[in-house]
């Protein structure tokens, strides 16, 4: 059995070069594979896009290194120095305005975002979610699809709407449950698959 992605929603064709690059502002609080998978579809001229800034919550993460490895900068925003969640958001909404930022990406963004991001980016966020919603949202997405003993499950990159991972789906990917697999071989292929479907789900936004 293969892990090549069973596409559930359409991707576009072709890429359109005859715009501006779409400007992107990527949060992230681990390790950023999700973010290296955009930044390569760009640098590979498969996607045509600009990351402008990755924002994260935690120090010394890896994403900030790959960050800094494609020459894109960094800005730490401590969720622990916010009184509530909406002063961090506003502070995140400040940031991508000075980064002239048209879409933002949550590639591994571990906190619930409230209505001012929402309102400022209005259907311009999208989340990257290991699992075929809307079965299994939340948090430990993988393990509740193994706990469920399901044969299928997958990854979704959907729109941000103020429930957790509510908002209308952009594009799926499903992956084939193993009779041998744990929580960590199960992640790795759904995150293979993952890599491939945000930077088409960010080429579908471009066209909405």
């Amino acid at each position: 059995m293969t892990d090549t992605p069973s596409l559930i929603s359409p991707t576009p064709t072709t890429i359109a070069h005859d715009r501006s690059p779409l400007i992107l502002g990527i949060m992230a609080s681990g390790s950023g594979t999700n973010f290296e998978a955009v930044a390569r579809s760009i640098a590979s001229g498969n996607l045509n896009a600009k990351i402008a800034v990755l924002i994260h919550n935690k120090p010394g993460i890896k994403a900030i290194d790959r960050a800094h490895q494609h020459g894109i900068p960094t800005v730490f925003l401590d969720h622990r120095n916010y009184p509530t969640r909406e002063e961090l958001d506003r502070a995140i909404v400040d940031t991508f305005q000075a980064h002239q930022v048209e879409f933002v990406v949550m590639a591994g963004w571990m906190r619930v975002i409230t209505q001012i991001l929402i309102d400022d980016f209005p259907s311009r966020i999208i989340n990257i979610h290991p699992s075929l919603l809307p079965s299994f949202p939340g948090i430990h997405a993988i393990e509740q699809a193994l706990a469920a003993k399901v044969k299928i499950t997958g990854c979704t990159v959907h729109l941000v709407s103020l429930e957790v991972d509510a908002g209308p789906i952009l594009v799926q990917a499903a992956v084939p449950v193993l009779a041998d697999d744990t929580a960590e071989t199960l992640h790795a292929r759904v995150q293979i698959q993952e890599h491939l479907i945000l930077p088409q789900a960010i080429e579908i936004l471009a066209h909405q």
